[in-house]
């Protein structure tokens, strides 16, 4: 009996340890291009195409879509239409930064516009390009109000542009305020 046990346990172990032996590893998983623009017509375009035709139009639409009264919906959709589908965007602290996507900043900030009001502009922009990459130092200046005799905040938005497929997209913007110690030089002042 004990030799029968014994039998099936090597029986067993030799029937089973080939099909383990000829297990085949999964294939890979097929390369695939990286995205681009050209490849991925699906990527949203612009809501309003004037909006993107031109630096200074990105530029504006920019400003505009984030500004307004307390209480006065934003166009989100046009807003995120201004970015490449993986742009980013990040807040710089004084010894920290904090980086989120154009959807993360519509969830982050849509509950203070609609409780306050806010209302940026550009001071001046200083551009610089080179083929289909545009840099934009923005200096801006914020107010609660359009009223308000001084902003509560300035400071230089770092935009990163590209050209193609006929139009300018947001590939970043990074951002830094004026606080102590932390002035606007005087030659990002003027335009």
């Amino acid at each position: 009996m004990r030799s029968l046990a014994l039998r099936f346990v090597f029986i067993t172990a030799a029937l089973t340890l080939p099909a383990s032996a000829q297990t085949v590893a999964p294939a890979p998983a097929p390369k695939l291009p990286p995205p681009s623009i050209s490849t991925h017509p699906e990527w949203r375009a612009a809501k309003n195409p004037a909006d993107v035709d031109t630096i200074e139009h990105l530029m504006a639409s920019l400003y505009d879509v984030i500004s307004g009264p307390a209480g006065q919906q934003r166009d989100w959709a046009r807003f995120r239409s201004l970015f490449l589908p993986d742009g980013r965007m990040g807040v710089i602290r004084q010894d920290d930064a904090v980086l989120f996507t154009p959807d993360k900043y519509v969830e982050r900030d849509d509950p203070y516009f609609k409780a306050n009001g806010f209302f940026e502009r550009a001071i001046a922009n200083r551009i610089e390009t080179f083929g289909n990459l545009t840099s934009v130092w923005s200096t801006y200046e914020s107010r609660k109000t359009l009223s308000d005799k001084e902003p509560f905040a300035r400071g230089i938005n770092s935009l990163q542009i590209i050209h193609a497929q006929g139009r300018y997209w947001i590939a970043s913007i990074m951002w830094d305020d004026e606080r102590p110690g932390l002035t606007l030089p005087g030659k990002y002042l003027k335009p």
